[in-house]
């Protein structure tokens, strides 16, 4: 049985641009990571980069307050793993090497928790493991003088 049109070389190549952008298709979700993963991924990042700070909430606890169910732990924990979703879920709008985004992250990740929030400081901080000093950051004369280079 004869088909009801011709091939022609506009049909062919028709044929040809779609099967490339199949292509594309298929191949750009070749290198996605699976959806699971990701999330894992950001839950893991939170938990661990709070966690640095003092932050109590263990893995079960962020994935279950990103599910948006109650979380027992103290209101400053609770609040800081709100603000690191923000963050996160902000991350592809900041622009890697600018003062200006990266002051714009910090108001966003310190907001409710620091006065000066997306502000440079200008004193000395450190990180205490109990009632011990474990970290001390540079003191807050020597944070200025980068911020040109961060432009």
């Amino acid at each position: 049985m004869k088909p009801p049109y011709n091939i022609s070389s506009e049909i062919l190549n028709l044929v040809a641009q779609i099967s490339e952008n199949i292509g594309k298709i298929y191949s750009a979700h070749l290198y996605r990571p699976a959806i699971k993963l990701r999330k894992n991924n950001r839950i893991k990042t939170i938990q661990s980069s709070l966690a640095v700070d003092g932050n109590t909430l263990d893995y079960e606890q962020v994935t279950a307050f990103l599910g948006n169910k109650k979380v027992l732990a103290p209101p400053k924990d609770i609040l800081e793993v709100k603000n690191a979703i923000a963050v996160y879920q902000r991350l592809e709008k900041f622009k890697a090497n600018s003062l200006k985004s990266f002051c714009k992250a910090h108001k966003i990740l310190m907001k409710d928790l620091l006065k000066d929030a997306g502000k440079l400081r200008t004193k000395s901080v450190g990180i205490m493991k109990g009632k011990k000093l474990s970290h001390f950051a540079p003191s807050g004369e020597m944070v200025n003088p980068y911020d040109e280079k961060l432009i």
